[in-house]
């Protein structure tokens, strides 16, 4: 760019910068002033920038001039460094690096003379342990010190043992061939002296001598040898002792005990856990941590042959199959026709659920149920089944901290014996059992899955349901129940059916068979069935005895049902709100606390009774909600089924009966009535003898007489639960009846009057809600607040008004709305 260019460029920049006007295009003399002083203003700050750039100018030079200085002294400095370097370091430096190299020569040949030597001596080593276990295994035959000789020498490393030096130097004239060669051929040769001495000595019973050939085993490096043969020495005893127990009842009555078999594998799984804990520490100290594992395999491959002999042949003896057939083929006679029943039944018969009341031949009914399974022996095999369950489930609760569930992870297996017992020691808290693959993979376990669990499914499901069945064919009513309060009746309460009892204590049994198991599968079918059997069958027969049998309608249009009928009908609430309660019971006594134990941290961990028989996994959890989704199914089918039952008794049987005692409780009670009207009245009901109908508490004691008469017989037969949920329905009821009323003495109410309706109805409010039922005040508010409204001094109104219109009205106390306390001030006739 040339200079003018350059001008140019900056006349612009400076002109855009101050935007001053250019003098040519001044029009007057004031524009032109006014540019020039622009022009001024422009020139004094150019000049103020000038001034201050050259004096930042001479500080500058100042400061380049100290620099210039300082440089000049850095550079002789480092002349005087690099002087003395050269001159004085450089052959401290070279010395150094002499004696370094010196010293890392030194150190090689201190570390391979050291190398030799470690060499030399386990040459020598090896020498002295071939000559040892030759020497031994001569004349002395000292089978100990020969196979200690062999443990030191396979301590030496094997580049050791074979190598060249080793070969030229050990080999001697007694003992002429490589250390290698040596030493294998001993190892070998002890390895089959050992077997046979072992063998023999398993033969002979010498426990002492079986000890000391097999430990001499790993010494000889042979490990797996000796846990193979002590694997199959022990399996001998356990096959032995097994088939000493199973035979020792052949022939004899002993096979006909119900726990026989029971017995016999519970041996089995004792013996076995016995040999694992006492033979275990010996395996570990002399084989190595983990090694037990070994033997525990070739045990429990033992147990699947002997626990399947003894569940085959159990499975034979009893019949199984058969007595399973026969439990399939029961077609639950009574029960099917108790559903189909369509015809009202008749009242009166103790048996209520006989057979005969459904026009069946009580003889066929009868012969069709003994073709089926006897409940005696179903019973005696699902005893039987859970304790065989409940023994497996101990063995596998021993033997599951002792074996890794890692097949590949020995070494982490736990060593610390744990006893059999009924009740082992528990894992660290935070930790969860695992269930070992060696037995979940078993085949025993195969077997108990398809020889016990299910069995026992099947047969609890059909023991269950046919105590059901046989609970209703019996079922009872109590006797001498009466609503006539003047007729005594049993302190035997609560007044159920013998059918409640009967079927909540197989309810009890079962789940308590069930658990003994400490099986999984079984609790995810037997819970269920439970409840799926209560709910269809027990429900079902419960439904149709209320539908059906005992239904309180009245014979006649317009009349109560009959006595009986409704004795009979309360007595079916009461089984349902009992049996509800059973459950609870059952459910909540296996899920509570046993002991409070101290954790390793110092917390308490609560242990129940479902968490000490389900120690897997998380099957406590399971359990505990499988119980849980029973209780709570089971109550809630009852509960509805009480509503609908609670609903008939207040619809046939209170409802009815309420409306007279209302209409009583304020026969000729008139509210309009002057203080001078009442007193007149009160004189003339003294000198005639009759009941005076203004006096204070006339009106609470009718309705007290009624009242009673109403719910007191119903109240000695329903339980307090039942009784408090008709009652609740009879005052909803009553609250709205009795607001009615009010409202229908509209313009008959006297300021006086007002005072006594007040009275009268705080009167009826407290009889009902005595006995500590205050909860039922609620049913009454509506009819208290038109009362207080109606009863209002005229500044109290106003200023309800006032709070009303100034929006400070608390409308949440309030069950009536402003209309409804406007009708009820107005209830009162003009002061």
């Amino acid at each position: 760019m040339n200079g003018d260019g350059m001008l140019t460029h900056q006349a612009a920049t400076f002109s855009g910068l101050y935007g001053a006007r250019n003098v040519d295009h001044a029009k007057s003399i004031v524009e032109i002033r006014t540019t020039l002083e622009q022009l001024r203003e422009r020139d004094k700050s150019v000049t103020e920038r000038l001034n201050e750039l050259i004096r930042s100018q001479e500080s500058l030079s100042r400061e380049l001039g100290k620099l210039d200085l300082m440089r000049a002294n850095v550079g002789s400095q480092g002349v005087a460094v690099r002087s003395i370097s050269n001159n004085l370091l450089s052959d401290a430096a070279s010395t150094a690096k002499r004696i370094s190299g010196a010293v890392q020569r030194l150190d090689l040949e201190q570390s391979r003379v050291k190398s030799t030597l470690e060499v030399i001596e386990q040459v020598a080593e090896l020498k002295a342990c071939v000559l040892g276990v030759t020497g031994s295994m001569g004349a002395p035959q000292d089978w100990e010190t020969a196979a200690a000789y062999l443990n030191r020498a396979f301590k030496i490393p094997t580049e050791i043992i074979h190598g060249a030096f080793a070969e030229e130097i050990v080999p001697s004239a007694e003992v002429p061939d490589p250390p290698g060669i040596t030493l294998d051929s001993a190892a070998e040769s002890l390895c089959g002296l050992f077997l046979r001495e072992f063998e023999k000595a398993a033969q002979e019973n010498n426990g002492a001598k079986v000890s000391r050939f097999f430990k001499l085993f790993p010494l000889i490096g042979r490990p797996e040898v000796g846990l193979d043969v002590y694997g199959r020495y022990v399996c001998l005893g356990v096959a032995s002792r097994a088939r000493s127990n199973l035979n020792a009842g052949t022939g004899g009555s002993q096979r006909k005990d119900s726990f026989f078999y029971a017995t016999a594998l519970t041996k089995l799984f004792e013996q076995i856990a016995q040999i694992v804990e006492q033979h275990g520490s010996l395996v570990e100290r002399h084989y190595g941590q983990g090694r037990m594992i070994r033997v525990i395999e070739r045990l429990q491959m033992e147990a699947d042959v002997q626990g399947g002999i003894i569940i085959d042949t159990w499975s034979e003896e009893r019949s199984i199959d058969r007595k399973l057939t026969e439990i399939k083929s029961y077609a639950f006679t009574f029960l099917v026709q108790s559903f189909l029943a369509t015809k009202p039944l008749k009242p009166g018969i103790v048996r209520t659920g006989s057979p005969a009341l459904f026009g069946r031949d009580s003889a066929e009914i009868q012969e069709q149920e003994e073709e089926g399974a006897d409940m005696k022996d179903v019973d005696g095999f699902l005893n039987e089944i859970s304790v065989m369950l409940g023994r497996w489930s101990l063995y596998s609760r021993f033997l599951a901290p002792k074996c890794p569930t890692d097949p590949h992870a020995i070494g982490a297996v736990r060593s610390t014996p744990i006893p059999m017992s009924p009740h082992p020691h528990p894992t660290a808290p935070g930790k969860v059992l695992q269930m070992p693959l060696l037995l979940s993979n078993s085949r025993l376990a195969n077997k108990i899955a398809e020889r016990l669990i299910g069995p026992f499914n099947h047969m609890t499901t059909f023991y269950f349901r046919r105590s059901v069945e046989k609970a209703f064919q019996l079922d009872e009513q109590p006797l001498d129940l009466s609503l006539n309060l003047l007729k005594p009746v049993s302190t035997n309460t609560p007044y159920i059916t013998s059918a409640v009892d009967d079927v909540m204590y197989i309810v009890n049994q079962v789940v308590q068979k069930a658990l003994q198991t400490s099986q999984r599968e079984v609790i995810a079918s037997v819970i269920p069935t439970i409840a799926r059997v209560l709910g269809s069958d027990f429900m079902g027969m419960m439904r149709t005895k209320m539908r059906d049998e005992s239904y309180p309608k009245p014979l006649v249009q317009g009349a109560l049902p009959p006595e009986n009928i409704i004795v009979a009908f309360l007595v079916l609430m009461n089984n349902l709100d009992i049996s509800a309660q059973y459950v609870k019971r059952i459910v909540e006594s296996r899920q509570e606390p046993l002991v409070n134990d101290a954790s390793l941290n110092g917390n308490q961990v609560k242990k129940t009774q479902i968490s000490d028989m389900f120690p897997f996994d998380h099957d406590a959890v399971f359990v505990n909600n499988a119980l849980t989704s029973l209780q709570v199914g089971f109550e809630s089918k009852s509960l509805e089924l009480l509503s609908d039952g609670v609903f008939a008794i207040f619809k046939n049987v209170m409802k009815p009966r309420l409306r007279p005692v209302l209409a009583d409780t304020f026969r000729d009670v008139d509210y309009a009535m002057t203080e001078v009207e009442l007193d007149e009245l009160k004189k003339e009901a003294e000198l005639e003898g009759v009941v005076d109908v203004t006096a204070d508490d006339v009106v609470p004691n009718r309705f007290q007489h009624g009242w009673e008469a109403l719910t007191k017989p119903i109240a000695r037969i329903l339980t307090r639960s039942n009784f408090d949920k008709l009652l609740s329905m009879i005052v909803s009821y009553l609250g709205e009846v009795l607001e009615k009323r009010i409202w229908s003495y509209y313009g008959r109410v006297n300021v006086l009057g007002a005072v006594r309706l007040e009275r009268d109805i705080a009167g009826l409010v407290g009889l009902i809600v005595r006995d500590g039922r205050y909860a039922l005040r609620d049913s009454f508010t509506r009819c208290t607040q038109i009362c207080t409204v109606m009863n209002m001094e005229e500044d109290e109104w106003e200023e309800l008004q006032r709070e009303q219109k100034a929006g400070e009205f608390d409308e949440s106390e309030w069950r009536i709305n402003f209309e409804e306390r406007s009708r009820a001030k107005a209830l009162v006739r003009s002061r």
